[in-house]
């Protein structure tokens, strides 16, 4: 796949170092603390780019950590999709972490250390081909996420930690409880392994095998937000500081990755008696999800709770689409998934630009006075607001269109339809709300701020990623395209297991036994 193989490892690699490197900088030369974590983003958004054109030609490729093979080492997995992901999640932190230069970083310690081993734990999760390691990275973000939401404290932040922390506690010993169940049957825990050896079980073994896959279903749903188990996510996400909160818009999507991935790879068609254990359930809960998480928007009183149900509606779409279990529906989620994946981040982004700017309203969804940026902030929710309500001519709208077309042949065809126009509407008439409400019920008076105006680069982050966002629109033809190669390779998986089992080991670049040898040593010593 490239002329350096160790190009792989470096998106786990480096934010691993930098991190490490931070938490000493920022107690000897703290200034040069954030100018080092933006050239790291810079890196791993480049090295991302590079990923995502080698992934491109369809190959797979496959990283063998201490050169042994699989299923006997650790692997690490590079096709359309981990690729994708890879860089939607660090242009996300490097928008994150300029925002965070406009006062974010400076309200408690170690913002930028705990950035960059988020981002170490979201790529390493991305890119394993192991579930017990993306068991262990999965515990890596939590860890760094946990510091980061409490960053900057205050008593709103520390009561929905606590709820965050104790549910993905909950999920994280569900999903050793659920792995330990797999590797008693199978003796294994990689991926590609896993998936012949599940199809391969005894019917004795199968209703252990389909409790560890139904844990399993928790377990990533308690991360994609999916209903009954969303309800921890909006307070969390609106407690946040916006930096923080813009990051976690991925946070779901990580979830979401790791469903269409274990139950297109080792639970899907191929997989025999164990094919598709949630049957339609996944669909319909996702479709209660989306409406729900719409309703929950247009009841919200704050901005940043908006936002969060909206991602929790942006939750319900995508698993909705992989719930259809068809190509063509997961083609549609994928090319969904990144403009409304920025859409939100940037809201995010802008709630905190405005509740600086309005002094004590905050982001209340009351009209106030603005102190400075009533218009531009105004444009900017503007553009979001039609991205995120599915308007066309911009992603949102396609993807939807897409979702629409994909489950014309289905048989909750009906329901697709009633419940995504229905959510639809009612995210326009929350946005409308929202926005007439903020900026056209308010004026710019001369009151006080409770933060300074955004930087230049606070204000380059919000631009930068709703140009994604809308280049995602612009660009839909050829990021469909992307999108259907990258699902048509999920429902193929032979290629992925293929390529996974028979990657050999590097030849060694010394045979030290020959070395021995000729150096006149033997078992006993120096002859």
């Amino acid at each position: 796949m490239s002329s350096w193989p160790h190009w792989m490892i470096m998106p786990v690699v480096l934010p691993l170092l930098c991190g490490a490197l931070l938490i000493l900088l920022e107690r000897n030369r703290p200034a040069w603390a954030p100018w080092l974590s933006v050239a790291s983003l810079l890196a791993l958004v480049g090295l991302s780019t590079h990923l995502l054109i080698a992934a491109d030609s369809g190959e797979i490729g496959v990283y063998l950590l201490s050169n042994w093979r699989a299923p006997f080492g650790i692997v690490l997995v590079l096709d359309r999709l981990s690729a994708l992901m890879l860089l939607l999640s660090n242009l996300l932190g490097l928008a994150c972490a300029l925002h965070a230069l406009g006062g974010d970083a400076q309200r408690g310690a170690h913002f930028h250390a705990l950035l960059q081993f988020q981002l170490m734990g979201l790529n390493g999760a991305f890119l394993t081909g192991d579930l017990f390691n993306l068991f262990v990275f999965f515990e890596v973000l939590l860890i760094a996420s946990y510091g980061l939401l409490l960053h900057g404290g205050g008593a709103a932040r520390l009561r929905a930690a606590i709820h965050y922390v104790s549910f993905n506690l909950a999920a994280s010993a569900l999903f050793l409880i659920a792995v330990g169940l797999l590797y008693g049957l199978t003796g294994t825990l990689n991926m590609a392994d896993l998936a012949l050896r599940v199809a391969a079980l005894e019917a004795e073994q199968l209703l252990l095998a389909k409790s560890a896959a139904l844990l399993l279903l928790v377990v990533f749903s308690v991360k994609a937000a999916l209903l009954p188990l969303y309800f921890w996510l909006p307070a969390t996400y609106a407690s946040a500081s916006s930096s923080v909160a813009a990051l976690f818009a991925l946070m779901t999507k990580v979830g979401i990755y790791a469903i269409a991935r274990v139950f297109t790879l080792i639970f899907g068609a191929s997989a025999g008696l164990m094919a598709e254990p949630a049957g339609s359930w996944l669909a319909i809960l996702a479709l209660a999800t989306l409406v729900l998480g719409s309703l929950g928007a247009l009841a919200a009183e704050h901005l940043r709770g908006q936002i969060a149900y909206l991602l929790v509606a942006s939750a319900g779409t995508l698993l909705l689409a992989i719930g259809l279990g068809s190509p063509g529906a997961l083609a549609a989620a994928l090319s969904y998934l990144p403009g409304s994946t920025q859409a939100c981040a940037a809201l995010f982004l802008l709630a905190g630009q405005l509740s600086a700017a309005r002094g004590s309203q905050a982001d209340a969804l009351q009209a106030a006075p603005f102190a400075y940026g009533r218009q531009r902030l105004g444009l900017l929710f503007f553009i979001a607001a039609i991205i995120v309500g599915g308007l066309p001519p911009l992603s949102g709208f396609i993807g939807k269109a897409l979702l629409l077309q994909a489950s014309q042949t289905h048989a909750l065809m009906a329901w697709v339809w009633a419940g995504v126009l229905l959510s639809s509407l009612i995210v326009l008439l929350a946005l409308a709300r929202a926005g007439s409400t903020l900026f056209w019920a308010s004026d710019d008076a001369p009151v006080p701020c409770s933060g300074p105006a955004p930087g230049v680069a606070a204000q380059l982050s919000c631009y930068a990623l709703l140009a994604l966002a809308i280049a995602s629109g612009v660009l839909a033809g050829p990021l469909y395209r992307y999108a259907s190669a990258s699902a048509a390779q999920l429902y193929a998986p032979q290629a992925y297991i293929d390529a996974v089992l028979a990657q050999d080991s590097a030849p060694a670049r010394f045979d030290v036994r020959k070395e021995m040898r000729e150096a006149g040593l033997s078992k006993g010593g120096a002859q």
